[in-house]
């Protein structure tokens, strides 16, 4: 009697290093060994061992990504790789990203190349278990890349709110036929906005993939030649174009010179959070702060490496301390949930973008060790190294724009957080005490939003007074 097995080999899950993450990757199911036993009176065993070729995944580097871009692969085609090398550079939503492999092989096929971008779980390459299994990697990612047309179609189905996997399902309702052009989703996308033929481009990619470099020499670099194809459209008799053609013209024409700029993924994520913050329901209190005692501070500690942002971030975690709802979180719009601990995230502006790195129990850490972290992450920061801890666990987050003179402004609330503090300059102030005499003392405007489902216009008020007690005798804040 023959009995036959086939062995599978596990997908490994993610994990997390100091600086890379290795990427999951398995094998296709019609490469897997096969052995196959006969009977113990036979004693013979036929063994048939396929190639193992496996695919690499494009990792999920954050709870938001969504998709991710191929910044530069580290590694070309037909490298040998060891079991934890850097393969891939990946950019998330927040940050630069080394993947690393969980296998030693050769990397066969590059499917995703520099600069494009994939959905999270799409292959964006092959790896091969020996050399002489690379041609035969090279074959299948060339005729999976002529079916990854159809492919993406059901996901829209599933994952209708993913904006990057949503793109490809207009040219899958267009591909009854046989096609051999494939082209990156944000071609597709630049190729219905400029009104270009996907199917008249020749791609110049990997396994002739069109990206958008091809798409926008295609246009021929001119926004003025794409509204004459409009009229057309307009002109059609059936149903369809005319709601195309009321799609096209509710949006305003673009200006001659004007040149259309695609968002970075950071970009992105924060047009994602912005518009999510508009369905909280939030108000504004503002405080004005004495800062003569604060400025004298930062005067004699700025010399061992102690930032404003570091006096603020620290008074604002004393005074959370003592006020634990301005601390506190809504997700779902039903319940609140107070945070065992007080992580300040403060904005940070870099090139592109927009980022919040954390400092972490703020409350806790010592004045001199909180300013070392800060400059740490604001290192990190620029150089799109940050772990994704060090960016998304904030619980508070402060907004500092008084080092470019501003006196005042609102910050608009991040998701997941209850409150937001935007500090404006300190600016000389003539004030008059309780005997009518006047006196000019430095003030700076304190504005703090707050998402009204959980702070309370007394619960914010109280914060305020704590933190402006801690800012106009800071003595506290070196102990």
């Amino acid at each position: 009697m023959a009995v036959s097995s086939s062995i599978l080999l596990p997908t490994p899950s993610l994990s997390n290093s100091k600086s890379t993450i290795s990427f999951a990757s398995s094998v296709s199911p019609s490469l897997r060994g096969v052995v196959v036993l006969r009977s113990p009176s036979s004693r013979r065993r036929a063994t048939t061992v396929r190639s193992k070729i496996r695919e690499i995944f494009m990792p999920a580097l954050s709870s938001t990504m969504t998709e991710g871009k191929i910044v530069s692969w580290i590694k070309t085609e037909g490298e040998k790789l060891a079991k934890g090398e850097s393969v891939v550079v990946v950019e998330s939503d927040k940050a630069d990203m080394d993947v690393e492999t969980f296998y030693d092989g050769y990397l066969a096929a590059i499917v995703v190349g520099e600069g494009e971008t994939a959905p999270v779980g799409a292959a964006i390459g092959l790896l091969a278990e020996s050399e002489a299994e690379i041609e035969e990697a090279k074959n299948k990612a060339a005729s999976s890349s002529s079916s990854a047309v159809v492919v993406p179609s059901p996901p829209p189905a599933t994952s209708s709110p993913a904006p990057a996997i949503a793109q490809p399902s207009p040219p899958a309702a267009a591909s009854d036929g046989p096609r051999k052009n494939i082209a990156t989703p944000y071609a597709k996308k630049l190729a219905k906005q400029h009104r270009v033929d996907i199917e008249s481009v020749a791609g110049t990619g990997p396994f002739g993939r069109i990206t958008a470099s091809d798409v926008e020499a295609a246009a021929g670099i001119a926004p003025s030649v794409t509204p004459p194809p409009s009229p057309p459209a307009a002109a059609a008799p059936t149903p369809t174009a005319k709601a195309k053609a009321t799609t096209t013209t509710s949006s305003p024409p673009l200006l001659p010179d004007a040149s259309i700029v695609p968002f970075t993924a950071m970009q992105s994520a924060v047009s994602k959070n912005m518009i999510e913050s508009l369905s909280v329901p939030t108000f504004r209190v503002g405080y004005p702060v004495s800062t003569d005692a604060l400025d004298a501070l930062y005067e004699k500690v700025k010399a061992k490496g102690v930032t404003m942002t570091a006096l603020l971030a620290k008074a604002a975690g004393m005074a959370l301390a003592q006020h634990p709802v301005v601390n506190a979180s809504c997700r779902d719009g039903k319940s609140f949930s107070y945070n065992s601990n007080i992580n300040v995230a403060v904005a940070v502006s870099i090139n592109g973008g927009l980022i919040t790195p954390v400092l972490q129990d703020a409350d806790k850490l010592d004045l001199y060790m909180l300013s070392q972290k800060w400059k740490e992450l604001v290192g990190k920061a620029r150089s799109k190294q940050l772990q994704p801890h060090e960016y998304n666990s904030g619980t508070f987050t402060l907004s500092n724009l008084g080092m470019f003179g501003v006196d005042r402004f609102d910050a608009i609330l991040p998701p997941g957080q209850g409150t937001i503090m935007a500090v404006g300059a300190s600016k000389p102030t003539v004030v008059a005490d309780k005997d009518g005499f006047f006196s000019v003392k430095n003030k700076m405007l304190v504005n703090v939003t707050a998402d009204h489902r959980i702070v309370y216009g007394a619960d914010l008020a109280a914060f305020l007074q704590t933190f402006a007690k801690i800012v106009e005798n800071p003595d506290s804040l070196t102990l």
